[in-house]
C-alpha cells in the first residue's frame, strides 16, 4: 500500500489498534539481536532503526545488539587473510581479534548509532569491553580469542536507558588480564537479556523462523514452549545453525527473559510487526 493511498481515517485506525500493545510494552525493555541480511541490506537496515527509534520515542526501552561477521570476514580477506572456523566457530587469533575491535566496535558499532541519531533517535554505542559490561573466559585454545561470558555487568546498559538512551552494543569480551574476546552475538544479546530483566529478546535471522518442513513456507511453527522446543531439537525438526540460536532463547527464558522470538530480518519493519501485532512474527518462545 502506497502512503499516498493511506487516508487520515486509516492511519488513525491503524494507531489504535496498536494502543493495547503500546500499553503493554510501555516502560519495558526488550533487547533486538541484529544481523543477518537485515544488517547487510541498507534499505532493511534503515527500516530496523526507523523501527529501534518508533519504539523508544514511545516509551518501550530498546537495546540493540549487532554482529557484522561478515564484514569482519571482508575485511580479513582483503588485508589477505582467510576465514577460518571449526564447529561454526571463527578461529580468533591475536590479529583476528584485533580486526574484530575495528570492525564490530568500531565501523558497524558506530555507523548504527548515526544511523539511529539521523532518524531521530538518542543512541549511544559501546562494547561489551565498556564498563566491563562483557566479562569472559577463554573458551577452548583451539579456537583462539573466542569466549564463554562469564558475567554481565548490567548497570551499564540501565544506566543508559534510564537516561533515555538506545544502547548499541558489540559483542566483545574481556577479562581480568586485559585479554579481549570475541564473543557470540546470539549468545551475548540472550545474557545481556537476561541480566537486565528484559520483557523480549527478539533475534534476527535470514528464516521465517522454526519450520517442520524447511521445504514448505506454510509450515512455520508461531510459538513454542521450552519443553516443546527440546522434542524439536531431538525430532531433528530444528537443527543446524538454528540449534544455538534456539538454545539461546531458552537459555534466556530459563534466566528471567518473559518470552524470545526468533523473526526474519529480510521483512521490512519485522520488529514492529513482532511487538504491535497478536500474528507477530516468526517463532515465539515461552517458558510455558
Amino acid at each position: 500500500m502506497k502512503m499516498d493511498n493511506v487516508t487520515n481515517s486509516m492511519r488513525a485506525h491503524v494507531l489504535v489498534q496498536a494502543l493495547p500493545y503500546l500499553q503493554r510494552y510501555y516502560g519495558k525493555t526488550i533487547v533486538v539481536k541484529y544481523g543477518g541480511n537485515a544488517m547487510t541490506s541498507e534499505d532493511l537496515k534503515e527500516q530496523v532503526m526507523e523501527d529501534i527509534v518508533l519504539l523508544s520515542m514511545v516509551g518501550i526501552r530498546v537495546v540493540l545488539v549487532h554482529g557484522g561477521g561478515p564484514e569482519l570476514s571482508g575485511l580479513m580477506q582483503r588485508l589477505g587473510k582467510k576465514p577460518e572456523f571449526i564447529d561454526g566457530l571463527r578461529v580468533t587469533d591475536k590479529e583476528t581479534i584485533d580486526m574484530a575491535q575495528m570492525v564490530l566496535a568500531g565501523k558497524i558499532n558506530k555507523s548504527l548509532v548515526n544511523l539511529l541519531q539521523m532518524k531521530g533517535g538518542q543512541a549511544i554505542g559501546l562494547s561489551g569491553m565498556d564498563g566491563r559490561l562483557i566479562e569472559a573466559k577463554i573458551r577452548d585454545p583451539k579456537y583462539g580469542y573466542v569466549g564463554d561470558v562469564t558475567k554481565i555487568n548490567g548497570d551499564v546498559v540501565t544506566t543508559l536507558l534510564d537516561s533515555g538512551y538506545i544502547p548499541v552494543i558489540s559483542t566483545l569480551g574481556c577479562d581480568t588480564e586485559g585479554n579481549t574476546y570475541n564473543i557470540n552475538g546470539d549468545t551475548g544479546a540472550g545474557k545481556i537479556a537476561s541480566a537486565i530483566g528484559a520483557e523480549r529478546l527478539i533475534m534476527m535471522t535470514d528464516i521465517e523462523g522454526i519450520m517442520r518442513n524447511r521445504e514448505d513456507p506454510d509450515s512455520l511453527i508461531s510459538s513454542l514452549t521450552i519443553e516443546e522446543a527440546e522434542q524439536l531439537t531431538q525430532e531433528g525438526v530444528i537443527s543446524g545453525g538454528m540449534i544455538p540460536k534456539v538454545r539461546c532463547c531458552t537459555d534466556a527464558l530459563n534466566e528471567g527473559v518473559k518470552a524470545a522470538v526468533i523473526i526474519d530480518g529480510r521483512v521490512p519493519h519485522a520488529v514492529l510487526m513482532e511487538i504491535l501485532t497478536d500474528e507477530g512474527a516468526g517463532t515465539l518462545f515461552t517458558k510455558e
